[in-house]
């Protein structure tokens, strides 16, 4: 977490000369971000290195969602060059952190961030390219490719392939909303000062598309990083929608298995790869949730798949992957 070179003088053109520059969080991806400190003021830096990470498509969408009233970072400052953006910093109340040291706050809390979705689901999809089925694909593939040989497991991808073919092709026509795809508890803050729904600061939204309303709710509900009961996940999905739909509850549960599989796939890719074994502790959640949507009928052929090619035995807890 050392700072970048530009760093300096990127701040003194954006009017904050002299700033103290402080570790504040990585991420799973190349970006990096610093707590900026002046008197009586601070601000996040967001170092995003080119050709890694492009910090265009973070602006772009946060402009849209504050053009909205929905509560993005403001940005401060940019130099696209070196890949550094200013923004606003929204504290350090994140969402997690909050339900997890007040665990009677949890219902309503998780009752805002539902209702806040609702709200932008209301507006038409930002001008974004759309969550294809060729990337819902390349997603689910992350788990042949990277979980299926940790385990030692040698499987049909055509066949894998195919299976999603048949649960995809059934949610294609559905009505597209703008889709942040990283909408969880670590990626929301509260805001102190601030009111109602524009309260809960956003984050994480540089790879949104047009997509499936269903998919930031179950990324949400269906969390890698914290448990969420299957009690609170059914009372969250009937406030999103009272009405019962049966499209929209197979719609939830392909793209929560497609959700699962994909981050089983990248946390053992993020192990393997990139010599981060702390990913390995969510992997049991994370096939909690996705054994749960696998039980749904319009996953039959997926679920298939895994009975014939991925045994009780391999579906692994942290603790049996192997570790050299």
């Amino acid at each position: 977490m050392i700072p970048p070179a530009a760093a300096p003088d990127f701040l003194t053109r954006c009017g904050w000369a002299g700033a103290q520059i402080l570790p504040l969080a990585g991420d799973a991806s190349f970006r990096r971000y610093f707590r900026i400190v002046a008197p009586g003021r601070q601000a996040v830096l967001m170092d995003a290195p080119p050709p890694h990470e492009d910090p265009r498509p973070f602006i772009r969408i946060a402009e849209h969602l504050t053009g909205l009233g929905f509560s993005a970072p403001a940005i401060l400052g940019s130099d696209l060059d070196h890949g550094l953006v200013l923004l606003e910093d929204f504290g350090d109340a994140r969402m997690r952190e909050t339900v997890d040291a007040q665990p009677e706050s949890e219902q309503e809390i998780y009752a805002d961030v539902v209702r806040l979705l609702k709200r932008l689901h209301q507006h038409p999809a930002a001008d974004l390219p759309p969550f294809s089925r060729k990337e819902l694909q390349r997603e689910a593939g992350l788990f042949a490719e990277w979980y299926c040989p940790a385990v030692s497991l040698v499987v049909d991808e055509v066949a894998y392939r195919s299976a999603w073919d048949s649960a995809f092709a059934t949610i294609e026509d559905a009505k597209t909303v703008t889709v942040l795809r990283d909408y969880h508890a670590e990626n929301i803050m509260l805001i102190h000062g601030r009111a109602g729904l524009s309260g809960f600061g956003l984050l994480d939204f540089q790879d949104a598309l047009a997509g499936h309303p269903a998919y930031d709710l179950v990324s949400l509900l269906q969390d890698a990083r914290r448990d969420v009961s299957a009690e609170l996940e059914a009372e969250m999905r009937a406030l999103y929608s009272d009405v019962v739909d049966r499209d929209f509850d197979a719609a939830y549960a392909i793209l929560g298995a497609q959700r699962n599989a994909k981050i089983l796939g990248i946390f053992t890719r993020l192990w393997k790869r990139d010599g981060k074994p702390r990913y390995l502790d969510y992997l049991p959640r994370v096939w909690a949730y996705l054994e749960r949507d696998l039980e749904h009928p319009a996953l039959v052929q997926v679920a298939a798949w895994f009975n014939d090619n991925v045994p009780p035995e391999k579906r692994a807890p942290a603790w049996a992957l192997p570790t050299e």
